[in-house]
């Protein structure tokens, strides 16, 4: 074949296969577990807290419950809002028995203006946040309201997604929830006319608070 009449994919798909052949060892083996720079060993919460941040994530670091739920209080009058949702019986326990009101069923969620949510896991490296639909959260309750806030423990702080994957098989075996999602950021896309627009398919907004539950 003239590689002159081939089209650009036709090149690029037989330097493709061209690689496929020369099989090497992989060089990077341990990856995941390196340092996310060179010379650089930090704690998981402060790489979070940059690459969280970095992917337009607020997050805001809590001491303990009292921190936790004054920065919800300030957080909710910054915003203004009141419509707050929150369907996890561990998050309800949590905020209930310091009087901080929040919806507990999806009555009115049509009006809902932050949800709040637990996690799986934190992941460092890239600022992610592990979900799933096990709880009773599910999958509506990370989405639809404009905001998004996740209330994670220091606990569940991870260095790569594989570790978090390990958590989930920890935590439910061989009944691994059916919707696993990793999440960095508010919504975003590009789509229309190549503009950033935050919010288009989910929250504008998301949060992590990060409860320190390690000491």
């Amino acid at each position: 074949m003239n590689i002159r009449n081939t089209t650009a994919k036709e090149r690029m798909l037989k330097k493709i296969r061209q690689a496929l052949l020369q099989k090497r060892d992989n060089p990077h083996m341990d990856f995941e577990d390196s340092p996310l720079y060179k010379d650089e060993e930090e704690p998981l919460d402060v790489t979070f807290a940059r690459e969280f941040t970095n992917a337009a994530g607020h997050f805001v670091y809590c001491e303990g419950e009292i921190s936790l739920i004054e920065n919800l209080i300030l957080l909710a009058e910054n915003l203004q809002v009141k419509k707050i949702f929150a369907w996890e019986k561990e998050i309800q326990v949590l905020l209930g028995q310091y009087g901080f009101p929040v919806y507990t069923s999806d009555h009115h969620f049509e009006s809902a203006e932050v949800g709040i949510t637990a996690c799986e896991a934190l992941i460092a490296r890239n600022g992610s946040v592990l979900l799933s639909n096990a709880n009773a959260a599910g999958r509506r309750l990370s989405i639809y309201p404009p905001v998004h806030i996740v209330i994670g423990k220091a606990s569940q702080l991870v260095m790569d997604v594989k570790h978090g994957l390990m958590k989930l098989k920890e935590k439910y075996g061989d009944q691994v929830p059916s919707m696993v999602t990793a999440v960095t950021g508010p919504s975003r896309t590009a789509d229309i006319e190549k503009k950033l627009v935050l919010g288009a398919h989910g929250p504008k907004e998301l949060y992590v608070f990060l409860l320190e539950d390690r000491f």
